[in-house]
């Protein structure tokens, strides 16, 4: 699992030029992305679904990354190293007006929004330094910060139900990473992965029936899903290479994720049984981290 020790670290990905060109369909939703060279730096990209569309929303020196869309469309939210420590931002979906949520000892990062953009669950170390992560929820002006997990162990990569009442999040409570759920005040914390290997990073399906996440139980990353009570899980992808960061798209027909099948990280995406799997960038950069944008945004 991508663990974040500086957060750099802990998140790959992004800095690059343009992307290529094109445009989608009116309506049809976008994906936000990381591109990073071999460098600490990275930057948050935005494309059409197709693959097309590419352009860079943040141009920093720095990391920038993690980018988590609101539902309401209209920010999108993302942890940057800009000030010479991790903190959360937030900026217009068209990457204007870049504005700091949180600046504390220790590092802030990946964010994730409550289904009504009020709230914003996040990734901190500020009570360990760099060791000892908990989840916290605070307003989405940054206001109101609050501690949900209490853990001696890593808690991590918060995301939030559709509809709003608990919070799927990765904790190394029992040794290794497993997914856990609670419900969105902190409460009746539960684990839903029961694998001596690592499982990390769940992402809800629209209609919070199910839940996708990768894990290295078959030696390599993979994309699985589960039912949202942890039942029934299931293999979606099968590649000798990594596949990760799995991210329903918003009428949930299609899961995009990351792979390094083609040498290097690159965005695909595929069917929700796993079928249909097709490459949407294609760069010398690492592309990861894809995010979908809610339907009905340009």
């Amino acid at each position: 699992m991508k663990q974040p020790c500086a957060l750099s670290a802990a998140l790959v990905v992004l800095v690059s030029g343009c992307g290529t060109g094109g445009g989608g369909k009116a309506g049809e939703p976008k994906v936000a992305f990381v591109r990073s060279f071999e460098t600490a730096s990275a930057d948050v990209y935005v494309m059409n679904a197709n693959g097309s569309g590419q352009r860079r929303l943040t141009q920093n020196p720095e990391w920038d990354g993690y980018p988590a869309w609101s539902p309401d469309g209209r920010s999108i939210a993302y942890d940057s190293e800009r000030d010479g420590n991790v903190g959360l931002y937030v900026m217009n979906a068209d990457g204007s007006r870049q504005r700091v949520l949180t600046r504390r000892p220790g590092g802030d990062g990946m964010p994730a929004w409550s289904p009504d953009s009020s709230r914003i669950a996040f990734t901190s170390w500020r009570n360990g330094g760099h060791v000892h992560p908990d989840i916290y929820v605070m307003n989405a002006d940054g206001s109101s910060q609050r501690r949900l997990t209490r853990n001696p162990a890593n808690d991590v990569l918060p995301a939030w139900s559709p509809d709003g009442l608990r919070i799927a999040f990765v904790s190394k409570r029992d040794g290794n990473s497993e997914v856990y759920v609670m419900n969105a005040d902190g409460s009746s914390q539960r684990r839903l992965t029961r694998n001596p290997a690592d499982d990390a990073d769940p992402a809800w399906s629209p209609d919070g029936h199910s839940i996708v996440f990768y894990s290295n139980r078959d030696g390599d990353f993979d994309v699985y899903v589960m039912n949202a009570n942890g039942s029934v899980e299931r293999k979606l992808t099968r590649n000798y290479a990594d596949d990760w960061d799995p991210a329903w798209s918003p009428d949930g027909r299609s899961i995009a994720f990351a792979t390094t099948r083609d040498g290097n990280s690159e965005v695909y995406v595929m069917n929700p049984d796993g079928s249909g799997q097709r490459r949407l960038t294609r760069d010398p950069a690492e592309d990861s981290f894809p995010v979908w944008s809610p339907g009905g945004q340009r």
